[in-house]
């Protein structure tokens, strides 16, 4: 990793590891922020999200004169629609989520979440052909053995896992093929589906219950600052991401998941019973069998060759 100059290398990695931490301590906490407003429509939530972070973005864009770094996406109609497509997969993304918890399926988001690595890797081998090693078959059989068991003991498939476990995979890959930097991709994806946002933010607006109508001082300012919330551990992570070796930071992900497991298990009290718990346990059997298979592959790849 190509040391920032005039930043000595103690001092790079401790602020990145502080900034990743926090980042992703942040997004975790998110749960807690949207269960202040369960009194209104999830997809009505969501348009408000993406409308606000384009405007925070747009601001910080304004403020690091940066937004030259968008017009290769105005330029390039295949980086367009890459962007475009990773915009809607984000948008479905946060819709579940959001969903989720406000309809009090907080737990189903962590599965969701801790599903997403094998996702990740079913993508890999359906999508790209890529080789599959015995662990990894392992894995994602557990995966779907979690998924099926999971389904049997909630009496419905758990949806809303399975849409994030699905959507922030694909949105991973597709990630790889946009040249952008986390702070740029995001500001593009936001402006992409902006219209559409703003569109249905309206469309609620003239139903009872919604936002303009019924929201008290404090929940409208609180769902003006969602874009805050969405944007600021980006940035922390924007800076973590050049100064904290992947090998670091990938691992700290699993602790979004695991907040919200505790916080639907100890704070909102949703149901948790054994056959679940065998469900969450098979998940992580697999993510433990990933993550020994991807070291000893990085081990056997770096070892010098005689």
């Amino acid at each position: 990793m190509t040391q920032l100059v005039g930043e000595p290398h103690d001092a790079r990695l401790r602020s990145g590891l502080v900034a990743g931490l926090t980042a992703y301590l942040l997004w975790g906490a998110l749960t807690l922020y949207w269960k202040l407003l369960t009194d209104f429509d999830a997809f009505e939530l969501v348009g408000w999200r993406i409308a606000s972070a384009a405007l925070i973005m747009a601001a910080v864009l304004t403020a690091s004169r940066r937004w030259v770094h968008l017009r290769p996406v105005l330029r390039d109609r295949r980086l367009l629609g890459r962007v475009t497509l990773a915009a809607v997969l984000l948008t479905c993304n946060w819709s579940a989520y959001v969903y989720a918890v406000v309809h009090d399926r907080v737990i189903e988001t962590a599965l969701g979440y801790f599903m997403a690595p094998l996702g990740t890797m079913a993508v890999g081998i359906v999508v790209f052909h890529e080789p599959v090693r015995r662990l990894q078959r392992v894995a994602i059989a557990l995966g779907v053995a979690a998924v099926v068991l999971l389904s049997v003991t909630y009496g419905r498939v758990p949806w809303a896992a399975v849409v994030l476990a699905t959507t922030w995979s694909l949105y991973g890959w597709l990630k790889k093929e946009v040249p952008l930097t986390p702070l740029e991709s995001m500001a593009a994806e936001s402006f992409v589906v902006l219209l559409p946002a703003v569109v249905v933010a309206s469309v609620f607006a003239g139903r009872a219950g919604s936002i303009p109508s019924t929201a008290s001082a404090g929940e409208l300012v609180l769902v003006l600052l969602t874009g805050v919330a969405t944007v600021v551990p980006l940035m922390l992570f924007a800076w973590a991401a050049p100064r904290v070796p992947l090998t670091v930071l990938g691992p700290m992900q699993y602790l979004i998941p695991t907040i919200n497991f505790l916080l639907g298990w100890l704070v909102f009290h949703e149901e948790l019973t054994l056959w679940r718990v065998i469900g969450f346990v098979l998940v992580w059997i697999g993510l433990v069998l990933v993550t020994v298979d991807t070291v000893a592959r990085a081990r056997s790849v770096s070892a010098p060759t005689t």
